[in-house]
């Protein structure tokens, strides 16, 4: 027990030195869910997504430019993406047709 508690407490710290050295705005998906319709950052700042729902989810686009494709993201996970081109950046869920929104990349 001790050294499955050990294991889970170093994983939590691994996962908190990743979010804290990614900065940027966070959004959470959650009950299936987006936190956010909706951002606007600028070229080449990164936006951190956040797992905060119970089940996992695989965020991506194919919008020119600012293709990326995270995998399956486990509950609890983040991975920051950074945006390179300006314009607008459909962003899904691959396993949840509903999830969906749009980053916003400006000059």
């Amino acid at each position: 027990m001790r050294n499955t508690t050990l294991l889970g407490l170093g994983a939590f710290a691994v996962l908190c030195a990743a979010a804290a050295a990614a900065t940027g705005p966070t959004i959470t998906q959650k009950g299936r869910a987006f936190s956010a319709e909706s951002i606007a950052v600028k070229k080449g700042d990164a936006v951190i997504f956040f797992n905060d729902d119970t089940v996992p989810h695989n965020i991506m686009s194919t919008s020119k430019g600012n293709e990326f494709n995270l995998g399956s993201q486990g509950p609890g996970t983040s991975t920051p993406v950074t945006f390179n081109e300006i314009g607008d950046v459909a962003v899904i869920c691959a396993i949840h047709p509903r999830m969906k929104m749009t980053v916003k990349i400006t000059e």
